[in-house]
């Protein structure tokens, strides 16, 4: 049997694996190694600054171009289409690619897609809200060429039908943390509320914050704002009007909703946590809070949660009630008033049920056996196109 050929292409923004927040490179940098392990010959198209081994790199930027992601069109489309040109490039020169799965927003999916024949067969993951592109999801064409996957099902139901029928099915989301986690113990007393992940509207950063206040609960956010990993450089930014993040949606949004209930004491920000810090800060967590504002579609947090045997708190959208059972790994409601009445009840959750709910469903080796069979039947569809 042929070694299979993937061109992993992860896009510009961060490093694989990130050194801080990064959702969809903590998935790529959990898949590569179990597709080597497998025999894989894994091509990783991303940022210079990846550690990530791998058979061979495609990049463009030696650093992430993260903190760019959010400035004006004019301004940051290069950046993307920079990048999709040198990995058209690595395809065109040597032909050795069987399958490009894809992670990269739009772009990956819009340039690999219209370079037709000319490109190996594509599995395009989509890892957002598939709402923000109506006038690219409502006419999509793959050609026979390009397939999508989900990262849940409740994602893949609010598709367009143009999309979805292009859909070979959603594979949840995972992450190191969960191997062996049936088989850790946590500690013997657990210490306040975190919520963990990017802070922005559509996470509802300012929900938990408000709501740990007024009942005296101690909170820690940790996560980047716009790419600012710490106070200080958010301090700088907003000291400056000059910056050009000054403006962005994000640090807007901290400062006027987020800011108002950071006291340095109750509830604190302390910026981006990754690595054993992050590990250390969900394992001694009494709950991590998700009061998502939107159809959360993936919910990398919510797994590295339950991985650590920390119970999860949410508003009932997107994906979480797929991913947490209410009464018995977390607590789900359907509004903001009852998110903040099971502050309260978090010690109904055994924090082993959380760990062995992780180690049996969301391990790296069970999504990458699943993205196994999407490979092969973006294969199978594309030789019968």
């Amino acid at each position: 049997m042929s070694v299979l050929s993937v061109l992993v292409n992860v896009g510009p923004w961060l490093p694989v694996p990130p050194t801080g927040y990064g959702g969809i490179e903590n998935v790529v940098a959990a898949l590569i190694p179990q597709l080597r392990e497998r025999g894989a010959r894994v091509i990783l198209a991303g940022t210079g600054s990846s550690s990530i081994p791998a058979d061979e790199y495609v990049s463009v930027f030696p650093d992430g171009q993260f903190e760019h992601i959010q400035a004006p069109y004019n301004q940051a489309a290069g950046i993307a289409h920079a990048h999709m040109q040198a990995v058209l490039e690595r395809l065109r020169r040597h032909g050795d690619v069987d399958l490009v799965h894809d992670h990269m927003e739009v772009v990956g999916a819009s340039v690999l897609g219209a370079a037709g024949t000319a490109v190996p067969p594509v599995l395009h993951t989509l890892h957002w809200d598939l709402c923000k592109h109506p006038h690219f999801y409502n006419g999509f064409d793959g050609r026979g060429r390009l397939f999508v996957n989900g990262v849940s099902e409740s994602q893949l139901r609010r598709a367009p039908a143009r999309l979805r029928a292009h859909s070979v099915g959603h594979v949840h989301l995972s992450t190191p943390l969960a191997v062996d986690a049936d088989r850790r113990r946590g500690p013997e007393r657990r210490e306040g509320f975190v919520v963990v992940g990017r802070i922005t509207a559509a996470k509802g950063t300012h929900i938990a914050a408000r709501a740990c206040r007024r009942q005296g609960l101690p909170l820690l956010l940790a996560g980047p704002v716009n790419g600012l990993d710490s106070p200080e450089a958010l301090d700088k930014v907003l000291s400056d009007p000059d910056d050009p993040r000054h403006g962005a949606p994000d640090v807007r949004y901290y400062a006027e909703h987020v800011a108002p209930h950071v006291d340095g004491d109750l509830v604190r920000w302390i910026g981006t946590v990754a690595g054993p810090r992050l590990r250390s800060l969900l394992e001694n967590a009494r709950a991590a809070l998700f009061p998502v504002q939107w159809a959360e579609p993936g919910g990398t947090a919510v797994v590295e949660a339950l991985a650590c045997g920390a119970p999860v708190v949410a508003l009932s959208r997107g994906c979480l009630p797929e991913l947490v059972e209410h009464g018995r790994t977390g607590l789900l409601t359907e509004t903001d008033d009852g998110f903040e009445a099971l502050l309260r009840r978090v010690a109904e959750i055994d924090p082993a049920q959380c760990r062995a709910e992780a180690a049996a469903r969301f391990t790296p080796r069970a999504m990458t056996e699943r993205y196994l069979d999407l490979y092969e039947e973006t294969l199978r569809r594309a030789r019968r196109a």
